[in-house]
């Protein structure tokens, strides 16, 4: 992006960090004192952080960073950016940065994965005996992935080591590859993974943003778009072609547009048209259209006559 104003800041460290309350508390004033926006989450194992501001603004925050010896080994993932990719500044204590769910948890400084360098992972895949695990939520999938790569089908990452043991007979004695945004996902995942008895269990150093970066690789391999947990929603990781994988929730024509269900109590993410986003009320099904707090009825100020209205529409057109 030639003349960009902002850069998009994305980082972890597992570290240890005494008292998470106080440290986000002093952590939050000064990333409001140099003027970012974003979500970070601190924890007695590290911290995991997204964050937006001015190139000068960024380059203070790294800076002040890797000033603090706790943090002098962080990497920063950065993205070019012409504004803000975050409305505010949140910095959260938490029991973990990342959450598996597990009852003994992995410590990836202790035990994790091989790392494999992106040309490594690109060579790695086109093996014969490799299996690519995608390690992130089957939205996250849907938009974009490796070609070829295992879709669990979990909501949540807590689901997968659940997921993965109910499937185990496909991954054994196999060449495992597991992939993530930025990386953390995968430190405790391939862990895990290890922990659990697969013996060659290998993770994408630095996820799929560091892939996409990569001048040599230049994200081949991968198809649709990332999945990013800001307002940008969506970025390019294929530098050389790129293939919509994604499909519309309604009509299964290639999309890359997300919304959430108008329904609150769903709020499910669905790929969608703007056109058709308007034509199903942004909701994934009669039961979500028909909920008597549904949000698009409410922003659009439609009453109950109008939606009785547009839902019988639909139903005849179903049945046409």
């Amino acid at each position: 992006m030639q003349n960009h104003t902002h850069n998009v800041l994305l980082y972890y460290l597992y570290t240890p960090i005494e008292n998470p309350e106080e440290f986000a508390a002093e952590h939050l004033a000064a990333c409001k004192e140099i003027g970012l926006k974003g979500r970070i989450l601190v924890s007695e194992e590290g911290i995991n952080g997204t964050c937006s501001g001015t190139i000068e603004q960024t380059e203070q925050y790294m800076d002040m960073m890797k000033n603090d010896p706790r943090f002098a080994g962080i990497v920063f993932k950065i993205d070019e950016s012409d504004g803000h990719a975050f409305k505010k500044m949140h910095v959260r204590p938490k029991k973990e940065i990342v959450h598996l769910g597990l009852e003994e948890d992995i410590n990836p400084n202790e035990l994790t994965g091989n790392y494999l360098e992106p040309e490594e992972f690109y060579k790695a895949m086109q093996d014969q005996d490799t299996v690519v695990i995608d390690a992130r939520n089957d939205y996250e999938y849907d938009l974009g992935h490796f070609r070829g790569a295992v879709r669990p089908d979990v909501e949540t990452f807590r689901d997968l080591p659940e997921w993965i043991r109910e499937n185990k007979e496909q991954f054994e004695g196999k060449k495992i590859l597991t992939y993530c945004t930025g990386g953390i996902r995968c430190e405790k995942f391939s862990g895990w993974m290890k922990r659990e008895g697969f013996d060659d269990v290998n993770q994408l150093h630095g996820g799929i943003v560091t892939y996409g970066k990569d001048p040599e690789v230049q994200g081949k391999l991968w198809d649709g778009q990332l999945y990013v947990f800001d307002e940008r929603i969506a970025v390019p990781v294929n530098r050389v072609e790129h293939t919509i994988v994604g499909k519309d929730h309604f009509t299964g024509e290639p999309c890359e547009r997300y919304v959430n269900c108008a329904n609150p109590e769903c709020n499910a993410k669905i790929l969608s048209s703007e056109e058709n986003e308007h034509k199903y009320m942004r909701s994934c099904s009669d039961e979500c259209r028909e909920h008597p707090r549904n949000r698009y009825a409410f922003e659009h100020g439609l009453t109950g006559a109008e939606v009785q209205q547009r839902l019988d529409a639909l139903k005849e057109t179903a049945q046409s």
